[in-house]
């Protein structure tokens, strides 16, 4: 058995309602494991507890979450020659790229003012978004209009959209080559069940990308 299989066994034992959801976790996985293993970047969005949501998926992203994710030794070497003293090369860790799409205050209330509120995100995914990129929308009703019109916007740019909603998937499901629903209607009992849903998925990534090397 994988390590990655083991994660998302895990996961289903400890919440057997998500065990229905594996084929779209597994396609979920495969999808970001792709897209980072070919040097994609990943885009999210959300609104409210679901921004907070994103903030927390890059976290455990762009950092070690349960490995230290040292650095290469051709990434030392890179850092040595443009400086580095040993500081960064000892202490930086590898990352997987991701961008939060609420994290520019300034450009996003400007074209709220300016423009539409709507199409914060949209603006940024068909911005950012390239072949081989993800958009993560995280969404507990599906029916967030800013975060569907980003996902139309980003696979109108060649990326691929991964859905997190309840268990309706809203309008937003249709616009996603996946789209995971958790098997709640209520707002918060949907975001309770998001977090086991996207800690096992960030997991599953750093063991694929990074498990060997830290064995």
């Amino acid at each position: 058995m994988d390590k990655q299989q083991a994660i998302f066994d895990t996961l289903y034992a400890e919440h057997p309602t998500l065990a229905p959801l594996a084929n779209d976790l597994r396609a979920a996985f495969d999808t970001l494991l792709d897209s980072f293993a070919r040097g994609g970047t990943l885009l999210l969005c959300g609104n409210g507890g679901s921004a907070c949501d994103c903030e927390h998926i890059a976290g455990e992203l762009m950092k070690g979450f349960l490995l230290p994710r040292k650095l290469s030794a051709p990434e030392a070497a890179a850092l040595a020659a443009a400086g580095d003293d040993g500081t960064l090369a000892n202490t930086l860790q590898r990352a997987l790229p991701t961008l939060v799409l609420h994290g520019l205050s300034g450009m996003s209330t400007a074209f709220m003012n300016d423009v539409n509120p709507a199409l914060t995100f949209a603006q940024q995914a068909f911005a950012y978004a390239r072949a081989g990129d993800v958009l993560w929308c995280i969404s507990t009703s599906g029916n967030a209009l800013n975060v569907r019109l980003a996902a139309i916007a980003a696979r109108a740019r060649g990326a691929k959209v991964i859905g997190l909603t309840g268990e309706t998937g809203g309008l937003l499901a249709v616009h996603c080559d996946v789209c995971i629903r958790a098997p709640q209607r209520e707002t918060w009992r949907v975001q309770e069940l998001h977090l086991p849903i996207y800690h096992a998925l960030c997991a599953a990534l750093e063991a694929a990308l990074y498990g060997e090397a830290e064995a």
